[in-house]
């Protein structure tokens, strides 16, 4: 799996997306980070897919969203 198959939506001041960076360490660099409060188009994804709601993390894993999954889940697509 590529950098480019694992997108985290985010925004700053989240707990549950602080966690989920810590979670994930250095591994989260193979991510693509969205700020949903800088980027419009993100923020419309995010919300197409959480029922019209802004809920971060949400995290596509090769094409599939995922509403604050397990940080587990991201970690092993990252991979090492």
């Amino acid at each position: 799996m590529s950098a480019s198959d694992v997108t985290i939506f985010w925004r700053p001041g989240c707990p549950y997306c602080s966690s989920l960076k810590g979670i994930v360490g250095k591994r989260g660099d193979k991510a693509q980070w969205r700020n949903i409060w800088e980027d419009p188009d993100a923020a419309a994804y995010v919300r197409s897919v959480n029922n019209g709601n802004e809920v971060v993390p949400t995290v596509v894993i090769d094409g599939t969203p995922h509403t604050n999954p397990n940080p587990m889940l991201v970690r092993a697509a990252l991979g090492d």
